[in-house]
């Protein structure tokens, strides 16, 4: 699917996704044009999704992440639309899972203290329908993540 131009295209996005197509050709050693069409095709094929924009919310304020995993109450079918609806309105929630196992939805949540995590997990999170179990789970470093891909 991939040739070693692709590769070398994606590398250099990956590295720098805020790059220009021009300077993205140049670096990656084609033309604008052939970069261009390039990067049309593999979003056309859903290679790219997205360029976007990665926030560091630490620099914002919050200086609490917290990895939330729920067991939910699967005897009501209308249970996972229910919780997943439910969870996308709490803003601190930046990630959302499903799972098959144990653990049916794991949430990521930020808040910018102890004392803010407190009371949103307090009035939000144990709000949220349909929770038979709740495992919290709290961030202390990133060690590694994953940044490129091994093309």
């Amino acid at each position: 699917m991939l040739d070693d131009t692709d590769r070398r295209l994606l590398r250099h996005l990956l590295a720098e996704p805020a790059l220009g197509t021009a300077e993205l050709a140049a670096r990656a050693g084609l033309t604008t044009a052939t970069c261009w069409r390039r990067l049309e095709r593999l979003t056309e094929r859903g290679v790219i999704g997205a360029r976007q924009a990665v926030i560091d919310w630490r620099r914002l304020g919050y200086e609490v992440e917290v990895s939330l995993r729920f067991t939910l109450d699967k005897t009501d079918p209308r249970a996972f639309d229910e919780f997943l609806a439910a969870a996308r309105t709490v803003p601190e929630v930046i990630g959302i899972e499903t799972f098959l196992g144990r653990v049916d939805v794991r949430l990521n949540v930020i808040a910018r203290d102890m004392k803010h995590y407190q009371e949103l997990y307090r009035s939000r999170i144990l709000s949220l329908p349909h929770i038979t179990d709740i495992e919290a789970l709290m961030l202390v470093a990133t060690i590694r993540e994953a940044e490129a891909l091994p093309l």
